[in-house]
């Protein structure tokens, strides 16, 4: 038996996909019902089991929880404009080291999101060396709730057994539940359809020009199957970037929408709103080489891959979900 928390949303759903299509069909789905995407994200698996989040909390607390295999935790308040910092704590930080904890006692893979959110402007660079985890200065409580999770887990000597993963900018079918957080991706194959042109931040810095601001996209896919490798290979532990590694700009991410809707490319310009310019962050880029070194290899598929797989195959094709037929 395997669980995924947050089985319902945009990772974990695709993470409970791949376990389908290699025979697993023992899983417990762990998440919050607030959703109907969420619900059209679990139709198209199969699973043994669905919990809600407190649910799921009490077995593990109380020791009624079947002996699985492994945990993936991908369950949070993923929002970057959450100001709670109880709940952050509470959903976040808290509940994440009690998943932890119930694995280590009885020696479960434990494999959990953190967040390239904890990098914060980047200044500190993007190594996801756990030495350097005091240096970083997330710039949201989002962020921060992951970087004091992970700094949990370093001084209690946790990270040569279980598995931290810091997602860059992921994209790709299942996300549609998200509302503001959905990818660019998503949301200007939405601007396009609708208006036929894509609006894009201007940049505040003299050294990237308008819509030269870079971000690490990662098709979710990728993303599934550097996670899936820590379920194969149990020997390493730490915390690891999921990224590209290879920065691509906004104007970048236009292109390849507009080539595979086959339209004529239309970006528009706008300044960017007074309240994130100080948290806007110019240039994201994941260190690959401690994932690299664990013996992960496999190649990856570019931006316009990427997009185009997503676009053509997903968007267009009636929003459907990975794991449907």
């Amino acid at each position: 038996m395997i669980v995924v928390t947050g089985g319902a949303g945009f990772i974990g759903s695709a993470i409970a996909a791949a376990l389908n299509s290699r025979g697993y069909r023992d899983l417990w789905i762990v998440d919050v019902d607030d959703s109907p995407e969420k619900k059209r994200n679990l139709s198209a698996l199969t699973y043994d089991r669905y919990l809600d989040r407190e649910s799921f909390l009490e077995k593990i607390e109380q020791g009624d929880l079947p002996q699985p295999s492994a945990i993936f935790h991908l369950g949070a308040c993923s929002s970057t404009t959450e100001t709670d910092v109880d709940f952050l704590n509470r959903n976040n930080v808290n509940y994440t080291r009690t998943l932890a904890e119930y694995c280590l006692r009885r020696d479960v893979r434990f494999i959990y999101a953190s967040s390239a959110a904890t990098y914060g402007n980047g200044d500190s660079g993007y190594s996801d060396d756990a030495v350097l985890l005091p240096t970083l200065k997330p710039l949201n409580l989002y962020g921060q709730s992951k970087q004091d999770f992970d700094i949990i887990a370093r001084d209690a000597g946790w990270l040569d057994r279980i598995v931290g993963l810091k997602y860059f900018n992921v994209y790709g079918p299942n996300e549609y539940h998200k509302g503001d957080m959905r990818s660019m991706v998503l949301k200007g194959y939405e601007q396009i359809k609708q208006t036929g042109r894509l609006r894009l931040f201007k940049s505040n810095r003299a050294e990237y020009t308008d819509g030269g601001q870079v971000r690490d996209f990662l098709y979710v896919k990728d993303a599934v199957a550097m996670t899936l490798f820590f379920l194969d290979n149990l020997e390493p532990g730490g915390i690891f970037n999921i990224g590209s590694g290879n920065a691509r700009s906004w104007n970048d991410l236009a292109s390849a929408l507009f080539a595979a809707m086959e339209r004529e490319s239309h970006i528009e310009y706008f300044d960017m709103p007074d309240h994130i310019k100080n948290q806007y962050q110019y240039h994201t880029e994941a260190v690959m080489n401690k994932l690299h070194s664990a013996g992960y290899h496999a190649p990856g598929l570019s931006l316009e891959q990427g997009v185009e797989d997503y676009v053509r195959n997903f968007l267009m094709k009636n929003d459907r979900r990975l794991g449907e037929a």
